[in-house]
């Protein structure tokens, strides 16, 4: 099945997104850009022409330093403070449901054969030293391109996106529609979940029982050449794929967005992407597009990096 028909991919499709999907060697053998080589030099000079109102906005949450569901190990931070000033410590496990991150191409594998992006072994990822490629290092100089921001809970007037209906593909093609947005190569796509409203409606909420993001939003992804993906509840739970991510005691999550986007497109994921001060700002200035900039940590072997993305309308 396919956008065009509105249905979601079965079990046996989605498998096929594997090979439907895959960008190795789409850019050489050596590439560990992976989607990101679709923001060219005309992407970037083109964003850049894009601010109207010169407003800024932060994209990233807090971080977390109290534990819970969602958060089983908060972020640390201690202050020493002395006669002239203070200094301090700060620590994350940044990957999970909580803090603003973005995935690097050695974060996940494709299973069972366990490689990462253009078919590189996973066992090239050490626990001494990180990854020897597809690291995070690799995008230490920076993301800037259009972002464009797809409000779904506007779109279907709620206030979250609900279990029993993920966003979809066809969901991102209407809400492109309704923002006067056409998409273009290189874009930034943030997706809008209303993540603090479903938290608060669901506190007790599981964690593969969260709404987000369908699988059949990959192929809107794929076929638009977006750059990167930005989101707020990240995989939709209970989709009926089979899991490939081990959880421990012979238990297997299923996250099909991460399991094709990472090892197969070579597609950065913006995880726990804060939308909401940016939808605020959208419907006031009544525009989706923006520039869009992200710099990861300079962390050489990294699996990802916190982040701070950030928006200028």
């Amino acid at each position: 099945m396919s956008l065009a028909d509105r249905t979601p991919p079965t079990a046996e499709e989605f498998h096929g997104y594997r090979e439907r999907f895959q960008n190795w060697g789409r850019w050489g053998a050596e590439d560990q850009l992976g989607t990101l080589n679709h923001v060219t030099p005309e992407v970037r000079a083109h964003a850049l022409t894009l601010p109207q109102a010169g407003r800024t906005v932060s994209c990233s949450y807090d971080w977390a330093t109290l534990p819970g569901p969602l958060n089983p190990q908060p972020a640390q931070q201690y202050t020493q403070v002395g006669d002239a000033g203070s200094t301090e410590y700060v620590g994350v496990a940044y990957h999970g449901r909580v803090t603003t991150h973005v995935d690097a191409l050695c974060h996940v594998f494709t299973m069972p054969e366990q490689l990462m992006y253009n078919g590189r072994p996973g066992s090239l990822v050490r626990s001494y030293g990180g990854a020897r490629v597809n690291s995070i290092h690799a995008w230490r100089d920076g993301v800037v391109t259009r972002g464009v921001l797809y409000d779904i809970p506007r779109l279907r007037g709620t206030d979250f996106v609900t279990v029993d209906e993920p966003v979809h593909g066809w969901d991102l093609e209407d809400a492109a529609r309704a923002q006067g947005v056409e998409p273009r190569p290189g874009d930034a796509v943030l997706i809008r979940c209303g993540r603090d409203a479903f938290y608060r409606a669901h506190p007790d909420v599981e964690l593969l029982e969260a709404a987000g993001v369908h699988a059949s939003a990959l192929e809107y992804l794929y076929e638009h050449d977006a750059a990167l993906l930005g989101w707020d509840l990240l995989d939709a739970g209970g989709q009926g794929y089979p899991g490939t991510v081990p959880m421990g005691r012979g238990r297997m999550m299923s996250v099909p967005v991460h399991e094709i986007a990472i090892p197969h497109m070579g597609m950065p994921l913006i995880d726990n992407t804060n939308c909401e001060q940016l939808a605020e700002a959208c419907a006031e200035l009544g525009r989706y597009e923006f520039l869009f900039m992200l710099a990861p940590l300079s962390i050489r072997g990294g699996t990802g990096s916190p982040v701070n993305p950030i928006a200028v309308l």
